[in-house]
This record gives C-alpha cells, structure tokens and sequence, in this order.
C-alpha cells in the first residue's frame, strides 16, 4: 500500500494531545493524536473567503512524549507526514474506507514562554514573554522596517 506525503504549514492545535501507551513489538509504545487546524484564504475582495482544514495526526514513540510535554491547545505547528488509506469490513458486513495520518516530523513555532503559558493555563502568558524580552538586550532594541515598501504596506 502506498503512503502519500503530507504538509500541514503553520497550523495550530484543537485541543491538547491525547497521550496513551500501547503494546508494540518491543512492549510498550507511546501513541499522541493531535487535531491540527490550518486556516487558508481563497479568493479576492469581497468573494474572499476562508477555509479551515482539520486533520487528525498520529504520533509515535519519543515524538508522541515530547508533544504531550511542550504543545498544548492553541499552540502553533507544521506538520510533515504521511497518509494511509485503510479499508475494513465493520460489524455489520459494510465496507469502511478512511485515512490515517501520521506524523513524521513536527516543527514547533511557539517561542519558549508562549508554549511554557499555554500549557499552565494562560495566566503566566504576559509575564513569561516579559520575563523573555528583559533577559535579551537584543529585544529591547527598536525594529526597523525591512524595506520602504513593507513600511507603506503595513502604514495603509
């Protein structure tokens, strides 16, 4: 059967992920699911519209830990994976077609104290990012545009 790959860019969590272990070839495995949402625009003007795409990932082994350690709902991801069409007879005698999909590399966008509020519950959130911006003597310093263009773009 023939895997296909999948890219899921700058997504954010549903929920936070589900952690359970289960028995493997070698005893026991971690196994995170995470529902990802990626939100896109289509269209122009007033026939824009936006169109969100959830999907249900699986993760394994040391990938699965970590997630359910740093990544709580709402937090920001790509996702780089595979997925499966699995067909079964149910109960019943009808057939059953869905689509796996697995996980195989996750980047994490979230600085560290944006992840560090999600997964206490948000009331650290202010704080830990000033906690991160008065540690750096880099974030105290004034941005400047990248270009004239991008300064008329966001001014508009």
């Amino acid at each position: 059967m023939a895997n296909v790959q999948v890219v899921q860019r700058h997504a954010h969590l549903a929920g936070a992920v589900k952690l359970e272990f289960v028995n493997g070839r070698e005893g026991k495995v971690a196994k995170g699911v995470l529902t990802a949402i990626s939100n896109t625009r289509r269209g122009s003007g007033d026939s824009r519209e936006e169109e969100s795409t959830a999907i249900q990932w699986t993760l394994w082994g040391k990938q699965a830990e970590n997630a359910a350690e740093y990544l709580g709902k709402g937090s920001h991801v790509n996702i780089v994976g595979r997925v499966r069409n699995n067909n079964y007879r149910d109960n019943e005698g009808a057939d059953v077609y869905t689509l796996a999909f697995t996980a195989e590399e996750i980047d994490y966008l979230d600085s560290r104290a944006d992840s560090e509020a999600r997964r206490t519950g948000g009331s650290d959130r202010q704080s830990a990012s000033e906690r991160d911006a008065s540690a750096s003597p880099i974030a105290n310093r004034p941005r400047k545009a990248r270009n004239d263009r991008t300064s008329a773009l966001t001014s508009a």
